[in-house]
């Protein structure tokens, strides 16, 4: 499966980066690197390393719990094709969750970023819209909500921290991956099969909400 591959290649570049810092300075997300000596690798790059286990452990489980469920939903609707959108969803993402990241950074000289995080929130994101009313939770928590209602609290609480600033998570990747998620599965629907998304997640929330509040 596609998703093994990217935890795969993941794991393994992390891996080498952890004892390698030149490595990882190379492949991190660095602003000032890209708009003054064009190195645009880096969106995609950054996203292959982490910072230590627990950040690749965390990122890698949840990719591997949601990405396999989302690339068989693609060839189901895409076919042959299904394949190719997945792995195309998942490296643009790492590209367009840090777009406003770089806009805001690309003179910091003291920003840097890695990490997988924004790409599976867009495979998470896509997770939920296909399959809204299935439960979403926390890694080691118990509790699960419904994909339609853990979605926009997410994005809330993303947002509040993001807007406090400091710490060492960037949450706007995570808010734009999370919507790019979501924008990336309507085009590519609209315009490459007959599934219409939108129409299918707005009739499966008003199933749910009639026979559980009705």
């Amino acid at each position: 499966m596609i998703t093994i591959t990217i935890i795969v290649i993941t794991c393994l570049v992390s891996f080498l980066a952890f004892s390698n810092e030149k490595l990882k300075e190379d492949l991190i997300f660095y602003p000032p690197a890209i708009s003054k000596h064009k190195q645009w690798y880096r969106f995609v790059t950054c996203g292959f390393i982490h910072a230590d286990i627990g950040h690749l452990v965390f990122n890698m489980f949840s990719l591997y719990v949601i990405g396999r469920h989302v690339e068989e939903r693609f060839i189901e609707i895409f076919d042959t094709q299904g394949k190719i959108l997945y792995i195309a969803l998942y490296l643009t993402a790492l590209v367009a969750c840090l777009i406003p990241t770089y806009n805001k950074n690309k003179d910091n000289y003291y920003y840097r970023s890695l990490g997988a995080s924004g790409a599976v929130s867009a495979v998470v994101f896509a997770f939920m819209f296909f399959y809204p009313t299935m439960g979403i939770g926390m890694m080691f928590i118990p509790v699960y909500i419904p994909g339609f209602i853990f979605g926009p609290i997410y994005l809330i609480i993303s947002s509040i921290l993001d807007k406090r600033g400091g710490g060492n998570i960037n949450h706007s990747a995570h808010i734009w991956g999370a919507i790019y998620g979501v924008i990336f599965v309507i085009i590519t629907c609209y315009f490459l099969s007959s599934y219409r998304p939108v129409t299918e997640f707005v009739e499966m929330v008003k199933a749910y909400i009639s026979a559980h509040f009705s």
